[in-house]
């Protein structure tokens, strides 16, 4: 009876979570996951095992957590990257190196590569954002969230800073997983959000089509594709039509995020953001994770 008041209090009118938050929270916590793909000490451990070169390294620790999967599963979950980049790792990565040798790897390499980030952090205050997040998790639905759902299937760490990057990442992914379902019901492609996003935020198009493996005549196309539907003009410019669209995208990804915060208080998540906020401005200080990035994750 008690819990179940309490989670009636959480979801009073102003004091449940909103869409907002979810998007400040993510700004916070994306920098702490993103340490996994650009971490020398995370990348040597891969390389160790056996993956070949930075993207073998990130397409394969990223899907690991589902298995050995083929080039058509990491396409479809990735969504956003190029078919033919996807193929270039999988399946071959199985043959160098087993999904939990890639996972043991990444585990045993992350706790060092965070320690300089989270140093002014005691070990209490680590566990209590774990723990604020682990109840929002757990809260959340794997319906439809494949990456979520792999995730969520693996088992907490042990080490306290590798707890705190598991349950950051748990949010990531919830996310993640929100906002392919959000495009998809824009009928938005990966390859078109790309080519949208960079419309409407500007900046050079390299950013996302290169790292993402697309090629310029693919971009082209798409451009055109988006133009013919009043998305952007035939420069690549962003219409007040295409703005409107991207718009109503990041705002349905914030309203899915924001569901498993509805275990939280605002003040559960004003905490988690303020405690968050110093080691994602100390990642970003150090250049570790570049801006701009293909991640969309503006400088925190």
């Amino acid at each position: 009876m008690g819990g179940a008041s309490e989670d009636a209090r959480r979801t009073a009118a102003g004091d449940r979570p909103t869409p907002a938050d979810a998007r400040a929270l993510w700004r916070v916590c994306e920098p702490v996951h993103a340490v996994t793909y650009f971490a020398p000490e995370v990348r040597d451990a891969l390389k160790a095992v056996g993956l070949r070169g930075f993207w073998m390294g990130y397409t394969a620790a990223r899907l690991a957590p589902l298995g050995p999967i083929g080039p058509e599963v990491g396409t479809a979950v990735l969504h956003n990257f190029a078919p033919t980049m996807v193929a270039r790792s999988l399946p071959d990565a199985w043959r160098y190196a087993s999904p939990e040798a890639v996972l043991t790897a990444r585990a045993e390499a992350l706790p060092r590569a965070l320690a300089p980030f989270v140093e002014d952090l005691d070990v209490g205050t680590i566990e209590a954002v774990t723990a604020s997040i682990r109840r929002a998790t757990e809260a959340a639905g794997v319906e439809g969230r494949a990456m979520f759902a792999a995730h969520v299937a693996l088992p907490w760490p042990d080490d306290p800073v590798l707890r705190l990057w598991h349950a950051t990442t748990l949010l990531r992914e919830h996310r993640g997983d929100g906002h392919v379902a959000a495009l998809t019901a824009a009928d938005l492609t990966g390859l078109e959000a790309h080519v949208l996003a960079t419309a409407v935020r500007g900046g050079d198009p390299a950013v996302l089509r290169d790292n993402r493996g697309w090629s310029e005549d693919e971009w082209a196309r798409s451009v055109n594709a988006l133009a013919t539907r009043g998305l952007v003009d035939r420069t690549g410019a962003a219409t007040a039509v295409g703005q409107e669209e991207h718009a109503a995208v990041e705002a349905v990804t914030d309203r899915l995020a924001a569901r498993p915060l509805a275990r939280l208080d605002r003040d559960d998540v004003a905490t988690l953001i303020a405690t968050l906020a110093p080691v994602a401005q100390r990642i970003a200080a150090t250049g570790l994770v570049p801006f701009p990035n293909p991640m969309g994750l503006p400088r925190p």
